[in-house]
């Protein structure tokens, strides 16, 4: 079993550690409803996409 030589300062561990956090969505406002939605999807209020309604809201 791997065993390591020396320890690993806080420097060292908090730079690798970089890459671990959160991202953030790209959200968009719908220029239908003016909601926020996820880019590239229906909307979830009005059901539209690129102009053209999509999804039947009852």
């Amino acid at each position: 079993m791997a065993v390591p030589q020396h320890r690993t300062s806080k420097t060292r561990k908090r730079m690798r550690r970089t890459h671990f956090k959160l991202t953030l969505p790209g959200m968009v406002e719908c220029p239908q409803c003016h909601e926020m939605k996820l880019a590239h999807r229906v909307c979830k209020n009005c059901g539209t996409y690129k102009g053209r309604t999509v999804v039947e809201n009852n």
